[in-house]
């Protein structure tokens, strides 16, 4: 279980494929308090630590995290929004984020408003999520309220202290993202259906 407040901004530093199977090495500052077994969002995506060696930490995403999620796209390089798993007890700052993509979204259009950003994306609405005013979204593992909320798009408000401290600043349009819906509003969902 996460929150969507991120922690740190990790550093691709090495990828290898087996099979079907991607193993993703990356440098973060945490990673001496790390251990093997140990669950990591990375870019919203929950995978777990299979080696460590000096300041870097590997995972290992496999075919249905990669058809999912954005991270079939990392380069050597890339940045990625880290979050350790909450702590039972802590305060709940972001919302109630899984760590479980729900899909991607493209980044369609970035507007700078006096010191803050407006950043506005597409999905595809044929998997039947949804957004709603004002209500939670998790994008590459930021919580973020949703806002301009349609059937297959909407935008989210960054901060300047979100902006740079997560990788939103390399975000442009054509960026593919990582999304995880609310997941209360999931459940509402799936209930309305039946």
């Amino acid at each position: 279980m996460f929150t969507g407040i991120i922690e740190s901004v990790g550093i691709v530093k090495n990828l290898k494929k087996e099979g079907e199977n991607l193993h993703i090495a990356i440098e973060s500052n945490f990673t001496p308090e790390l251990k093997i077994d140990q669950s990591i969002a990375h870019n919203g995506v929950c995978l777990t630590i299979v080696n460590i060696k000096d300041k870097e930490y590997t995972v290992t995403a496999i075919k249905e995290t990669l058809d999912k999620s954005n991270l079939k796209y990392v380069a050597i390089g890339d940045k990625i929004n880290l979050e350790r798993a909450m702590i039972l007890g802590a305060r709940l700052d972001g919302h109630i984020v899984q760590g479980h993509v729900d899909q991607t979204a493209v980044c369609t259009n970035i507007v700078e408003e006096n010191g803050s950003w407006v950043f506005s994306f597409e999905y595809d609405d044929t998997y039947n999520n949804i957004t709603i005013e004002k209500g939670s979204i998790t994008i590459n593992g930021v919580s973020l309220t949703v806002v301009n909320s349609k059937k297959n798009s909407f935008s989210v408000a960054i901060i300047p202290y979100t902006y740079e401290f997560t990788n939103f600043h390399t975000f442009k349009a054509g960026t593919v993202v990582n999304v995880e819906f609310d997941v209360i509003g999931k459940y509402v969902a799936r209930l309305l259906e039946k």
